[in-house]
């Protein structure tokens, strides 16, 4: 160890990736030897208060001044802490909270002057996934009591930090992401910043420690070999997701994200049937590529009634847009923006899996394994197999596995 110190101050509006990224940042420090601990405002408000005070939204309140008192004093439990954490063996100390007033943020420049201090603001404005957030953050137990009433407390919520927020600009080290897009936004740094080449590199890298890739399994358009279309599993395709979710009873899956197609859905009821607690997500963006005028034809019928179609297809795959319809290239945004939402909704999970069609999960593997644009269109994409992918900075991996 060097003996370098850095403070990592989280802020942003509620159910943008905050407490997932601090513990991505942890857990990646961890791994690279660097003792790293977390400083979390809201554990301690659970703590110590009760919990039906501080899940009503009037708790958050800028006029509520007593509960502001409270939760500055919270923030500054936690910076005593954090500096205390520095002077001892830790060398990272993160302050997870919303920290969504500048006079707060000043507050933390004054009290931790001993090391050098990065804020770091996530921004996530995707309709979808704050819904999604916030329907897995009232699962919790404080908010129990409030039953239906518990999403529109925490909108609320959220509207109540919005009339305090001040986005970071006068301080003197920050970076400003786009937590769903792992993206950075807009950074400065006017210290040296200990640590800031792989803190960067953990924040914009894609990392999944286990991803089942399945594509649905048969269907009764599939024994007729046609293409799109919304066609139902076959008895052979029921007993194949049966088969799926056997396979996987021992694992535990969280999530199972599919298509909005009923095939995709079908093969994910029967692998959550067998799960504890699993969620079926459909997302649209991963949708199997729309083929246009030929949807439901068989590429027979295309070669007979669209001969320039099949043609024109046939002498550049990945390109070639259907009439009407859509190309490889034109669904790589909507698949990658699918992959983000799912791994976003999932990072702290151990296992992920997305169910989906072939040329979508040709798509998804090309995200993580490189293939020349051309080689994309004939990735080999069984349906009696899955993909088992791990990519994260310490290992890569890609296997082909059957479940039958």
């Amino acid at each position: 160890m060097t003996g370098e110190k850095l403070y990592i101050v989280l802020m942003g509006l509620p159910g943008r990736g905050k407490s997932t990224l601090a513990g991505r940042l942890r857990d990646a420090f961890r791994k690279d030897g660097i003792p790293s601990r977390i400083f979390n405002n809201g554990e301690l408000r659970r703590i110590y208060l009760p919990l039906q005070e501080t899940a009503c939204s009037e708790f958050y309140s800028p006029e509520n001044f007593a509960a502001m008192a409270l939760r500055e004093k919270f923030a500054r439990i936690n910076m005593d802490r954090a500096r205390a954490y520095l002077r001892n063996s830790g060398s990272v100390a993160i302050l997870d909270a919303n920290n969504a007033r500048r006079k707060r943020r000043a507050t933390i420049e004054r009290q931790l002057n001993d090391h050098p201090i990065l804020f770091i603001e996530c921004i996530n404005d995707d309709e979808d996934i704050l819904n999604l957030s916030i329907q897995e953050k009232i699962k919790l137990p404080e908010f129990a009591h409030l039953k239906d009433k518990a999403a529109k407390e925490f909108l609320k919520r959220i509207e109540y930090y919005k009339m305090i927020y001040v986005p970071l600009k006068v301080e003197r080290n920050y970076l400003r992401v786009d937590s769903l897009q792992n993206m950075i936004i807009e950074e400065k740094h006017s210290d040296v910043i200990p640590f800031y080449e792989r803190l960067r590199d953990y924040l914009v890298t894609d990392e999944v420690k286990n991803l089942f890739l399945i594509r649905h399994t048969e269907t009764e358009d599939n024994i007729e070999n046609r293409i799109g279309g919304d066609s139902k599993l076959t008895e052979k395709g029921r007993k194949q997701a049966i088969a799926l979710g056997t396979f996987f009873k021992n694992k535990k899956i969280s999530y199972i994200f599919t298509s909005a197609k009923i095939r995709t859905i079908d093969t994910a009821k029967a692998i959550s049937a067998m799960q504890d607690a699993c969620r079926i997500i459909s997302l649209k963006e991963f949708d199997e590529i729309n083929a246009g005028i030929c949807e439901r034809m068989t590429y027979e019928e295309i070669e007979r009634k669209l001969s320039q179609v099949f043609k024109k297809r046939g002498a550049d795959k990945y390109h070639y847009v259907y009439p009407e319809g859509e190309s490889y290239e034109t669904m790589k945004q909507r698949i990658t923006q699918g992959i983000k939402k799912s791994f976003f909704l999932n990072q702290q999970a151990e296992n992920i899996m997305i169910v989906g069609h072939q040329a979508v999960n040709r798509m998804i593997l090309s995200h993580f394994l490189y293939r020349r644009e051309d080689d994309v269109p004939y990735i080999y994409v069984p349906q009696d197999r899955f993909y088992h992918i791990v990519s994260t900075h310490y290992k890569k991996l890609f296997e082909l596995k059957r479940y039958n």
